[in-house]
């Protein structure tokens, strides 16, 4: 199961835990629907993108901005939070996160 790509391996003292590319889904989706500016009806699964390496994650994230913010600030808010989330609850290394603005939202969020 470990050789699988769908899983990535992290090694402890006492054997393995195996994480599955859906989890890094889901907590990298409910960290940027935490950012503020950032429209979370558009933020959902579908526009994250997880690619698994040896020993680390890379992760593309496509978002709407509700007009009025920053898109280089909101970019940058994502980024933090989702390298933190991913790293504070699997313990994985995340080599990056490609943010795409694809829009901007003229009404106000959710």
């Amino acid at each position: 199961m470990a050789e699988n790509k769908d899983y990535m391996t992290k090694e402890l003292e006492n054997g393995t835990v195996n994480i599955n590319e859906d989890v890094l889904l889901t907590v990298a989706s409910a960290a940027v629907k935490d950012v503020e500016g950032v429209v979370s009806g558009r933020s959902d699964r579908k526009s994250i993108h997880v690619l698994l390496g040896e020993d680390t994650v890379a992760v593309e994230c496509g978002l709407v901005v509700i007009y009025g913010h920053s898109v280089v600030e909101i970019a940058k808010n994502v980024q933090n939070a989702v390298t933190s989330a991913i790293e504070s609850m699997t313990g994985l290394k995340v080599s990056r996160v490609d943010v795409n603005v694809v829009g901007i939202s003229m009404g106000k969020q959710g």
